[in-house]
């Protein structure tokens, strides 16, 4: 490890991603209004990880972003088993410190919502690499903005539907018409989101490729 600067990159990027996933998962509880719709916060950091795993994508293959997928999966799941115990913890009571109630408010996530956030990262990733390379054997090194969004447009579909299905519909907590409105609305606004943040890609590819050949 560290014997190259591709290996540097390699590390950086999954530091990035691994970090923007896991708090993505830790503030994902909190429902925003979106005009007249709801939406989680926890999409916003999203984008970021879109743009890491087309660059992990890029330059390390599909097999480098599915090991770094299930590494991020697993550490999800480890900070929510972290947050199990803290929240089975009493809390000191004291004038300014923290309730067990407002720490439980904010981290007693279901484990229905652990199911569905770990179940639509996977999927979402994995259709993700694949529809990233099928582009790529398509276009070669030209067009990375196709590969880019094309890969978000489909996979981050299947993602919005799936922790909201499994989370809210399935449990009863949403209904029908209010689980499709709202996960079109955090669909929309990811989408938006990462064609917005499209010059990042190349921004991202020109200083690696910079770092790495001295280009």
């Amino acid at each position: 490890m560290f014997q190259s600067k591709k290996d540097i990159v390699y590390v950086t990027l999954a530091g990035i991603f691994i970090t923007n996933a896991v708090v993505a998962e830790l503030i994902g509880g909190k429902l925003i209004h979106v005009g007249p719709y709801v939406m989680s916060v926890g999409i916003l950091p999203w984008p970021i990880v879109f743009i890491t795993t087309d660059l992990i994508n890029e330059y390390f293959g599909e097999k480098g972003v599915k090991k770094l997928s299930l590494i991020t999966a697993s550490l999800i799941a480890y900070t929510f088993v972290l947050l199990f115990f803290a929240l089975k913890i009493p809390a000191v009571v004291g004038q300014g410190l923290v309730s067990d109630n407002q720490f439980n408010g904010v981290f007693g996530q279901s484990m229905w919502i652990i199911v569905g956030s770990i179940t639509a990262f996977l999927v979402s990733q994995l259709i993700d690499v694949s529809i990233f390379h099928f582009f790529k054997n398509k276009t070669g090194n030209k067009m990375i903005w196709l590969r880019s969004t094309g890969s978000t447009v489909i996979s981050q579909l299947f993602d919005s539907f799936i922790v909201l299905g499994i989370a809210f519909w399935m449990t009863g907590k949403m209904t029908t018409e209010v689980f499709i409105a709202s996960a079109f609305t955090g669909y929309f606004v990811k989408l938006i989101i990462a064609i917005l943040m499209t010059p990042l890609i190349y921004l991202g590819h020109s200083l690696i490729e910079k770092y790495i050949h001295g280009k």
